[in-house]
């Protein structure tokens, strides 16, 4: 029995009952924004066999320096440590696919086809992240001006996923909170977009940070994303370690077991000793008594629940 409390209510599922008692195996990550921004060559061979003696199966990074990380030594590094690998698209003012300036948009098109190459140089299958607009971009959206925005996105996706293919990478396109997008909030608008692209290398990303926010209920919004959901970051409500705040980890477990969810749950969070990064993502305190304990936590909590 699995049981969750927090103030006001009690969550709980009995495992013997779920799929005859069997969890599917699922991969467990954490990305490296929980340390340090960015991610170097050096900061990766540092980190990679930190998170491997945490007991992760995977490592994630965001790609903000295109330049920062030498992608075929980052490759012998996991090989030699026998670690997976997921990246992220890091997206600013300048890597855009929906802003009207279509330049900016052509930059935003070849930035990503240079992380699918990143990913095809590692080893990665998944590239994730908001792969439509720079985050903290809002605005006030008309529907004349969303239907635009969608056309204009789906042509750059179906391009981009054509090439994602080609490179064995799947984009995973990841609903961000209204404050941190004016685009895409939810499973239901990111739902629509990836049926519009209709094609295998465009699923979907779900971060329970910013579901928390956006939907009335996680373990719906799960099952409404379905066979789309190919990437999942599993993050307390103040992106603390998971477990430790009111994210109703029972009913999201309940509803990945539910869609047969088989991929990498990461853990995401950020530290506000790096400066830019705790500007983007607003982080003006510690969440644990340190980022160390921020992962482990989480990781024991996630094994816990899920494994």
């Amino acid at each position: 029995m699995y049981e969750q409390s927090t103030p006001g209510y009690t969550l709980s599922f009995d495992s013997s009952i779920i799929q005859g008692g069997i969890f599917m195996p699922m991969t467990f990550g954490v990305n490296t924004w929980v340390w340090v921004s960015p991610t170097t060559t050096e900061r990766f061979a540092e980190y990679v066999p930190k998170v491997r003696a945490m007991g992760f199966d995977a490592i994630e990074f965001g790609v903000e320096d295109p330049d920062a990380l030498d992608y075929k030594k980052a490759a012998e590094i996991l090989k030699d440590h026998d670690c997976g690998i997921s990246v992220a698209a890091a997206m600013g003012p300048d890597r855009d696919l929906i802003i009207e300036d279509e330049a900016i948009q052509q930059k935003a098109v070849a930035y990503i086809k240079h992380c699918i190459d990143a990913c095809h140089t590692l080893g990665a299958r998944n590239l994730l992240g908001p792969i439509y607009s720079a985050v903290g971009r809002v605005w006030e959206q008309t529907p004349e001006g969303r239907e635009k925005d969608t056309d204009t996105l789906v042509g750059h996706l179906k391009f981009l996923s054509d090439y994602a293919a080609d490179k064995g990478v799947v984009l995973c396109l990841e609903p961000l909170n209204r404050f941190e997008t004016s685009f895409i909030n939810t499973t239901e608008q990111v739902n629509e977009i990836i049926d519009r692209v209709d094609h295998p290398s465009c699923k979907v990303l779900l971060d329970t940070f910013h579901m928390n926010i956006e939907e009335k209920s996680l373990g719906k919004a799960i099952r409404l994303c379905g066979h789309r959901l190919e990437h999942f970051h599993a993050c307390e409500n103040d992106r603390g370690a998971p477990g430790s705040g009111n994210v109703t980890w029972a009913e999201v477990a309940q509803a990945l077991i539910d869609i047969n969810y088989q991929g990498p749950v990461v853990i995401e969070s950020f530290t506000s000793d790096v400066k830019s990064i705790a500007r983007a993502a607003a982080i003006w305190r510690k969440f644990e008594v340190s980022q160390d304990a921020l992962a482990q936590n989480g990781l024991s909590f996630l094994k816990k629940l899920l494994a």
